[in-house]
């Protein structure tokens, strides 16, 4: 009797690989820019020749818009669970700070991509990501507009905008401390800049 569960194997596999050249990709454009690096170079990353590449992306261009959308959509839907699942404001801001932090940590080289190169990323591929990024934000400017419901929300805004900028500067502190301190050390200072934020108004 046949069953239809072996072409699960290669399925899976290639979503692997299709990941693996996405991180080595961001490795490299972060290091070289995006400019700098060519096709070649990230199929020498991962163990394949450059033109095998293009089974998984057309070219340069494609695969830096997936890799950008990817996290600006994965860290949404990670907003929306959090959102979702905490019924108190103040658990919601602490798990959503958990989501930028380990963001932060464990990714600093898509930070480094995504602030240099987003300019070349074709533009409906860049309106889609700007669009993400608008909904993450909204998300948390939610969350604190419960925690501070006298401040206005433009505000409320602008110092998301502003913790954001303080949490994502770890490819320049990566590797000064190790995650286990440097986890705490983000989170007082975020929850710093937000009191300091909403109060001076």
């Amino acid at each position: 009797m046949t069953t239809a569960s072996p072409p699960t194997r290669p399925t899976r596999n290639r979503g692997n690989r299709r990941r693996e050249i996405l991180e080595a990709a961001a490795r490299l454009f972060a290091a070289r820019g995006f400019h700098g690096v060519s096709i070649e170079d990230i199929g020498g990353a991962v163990g394949v020749s450059g033109p095998a590449l293009y089974r998984h992306f057309s070219g340069k261009d494609a695969l830096l818009s997936e890799m950008l959308l990817d996290v600006s959509s994965r860290l949404r839907e990670s907003a929306v669970a959090v959102v979702t699942s905490h019924p108190d404001p103040q658990e919601t801001l602490d798990a959503l700070l958990n989501v930028q932090i380990t963001f932060a940590i464990e990714q600093p080289a898509l930070i480094t991509v995504h602030d240099r190169e987003l300019g070349n990323v074709p533009e409906p591929q860049r309106r889609q990501i700007r669009r993400l990024q608008r909904l993450y934000v909204e998300e948390w400017v939610t969350v604190l507009a419960e925690l501070h419901p006298s401040c206005p929300a433009v505000r409320l805004r602008a110092a998301t905008h502003a913790v954001f900028g303080l949490l994502n500067s770890t490819p320049h502190s990566a590797g000064e401390l190790p995650a286990q301190d440097m986890r705490p050390l983000l989170r007082a200072m975020a929850r710093a800049a937000i009191s300091a934020s909403v109060n001076a108004h």
